[in-house]
């Protein structure tokens, strides 16, 4: 149990590096763009001549790496969080839920979920503790 929050950043870090460096980097296939006239065409369409997507994939890789190290964990997973929300909303609204409930976004979900549980105590510093009211 000691060493399952490891475990689980690991796997998580790598999907992410594993996503995004060969992007960077221009190795591996070029994933086919989607059929002309979809709605993930037009998004894609937007995304890819301006350099947005470059710039999420760095996030991804720098977010990956912090995830991977233990004590720079909680940042990698603020990087990566905006980013899991928008491919969970990319899959909902533009695919129209195609590939959401797909085995490899459960178990990026599960190990996202479970790395924000295991450090929750961190994070609780996030949010402020409530003041008491002022008296008059």
């Amino acid at each position: 149990m000691k060493y399952l929050p490891n475990i689980a950043g690991i796997l998580l870090g790598l999907v992410f590096l594993a996503s995004s460096v060969p992007m960077l980097l221009k190795i591996g296939p070029t994933p086919p763009a989607p059929l002309e006239g979809t709605p993930a065409a037009a998004f894609m369409a937007a995304f890819m001549p301006t350099g947005y997507m470059t710039f999420v994939k760095v996030m991804e890789a720098l977010g990956g790496l912090l995830v991977v190290i233990p004590k720079t964990r909680n940042l990698g997973l603020l990087i990566l969080g905006p980013i899991l929300v928008n491919i969970f909303a990319y899959l909902t609204f533009v695919m129209k839920g195609e590939g959401l409930f797909s085995p490899v976004m459960g178990v990026i979900a599960a190990l996202a979920l479970y790395l924000l549980w295991a450090g929750r105590k961190e994070f609780a510093g996030l949010i402020p503790a409530k003041r008491p009211a002022p008296t008059p």
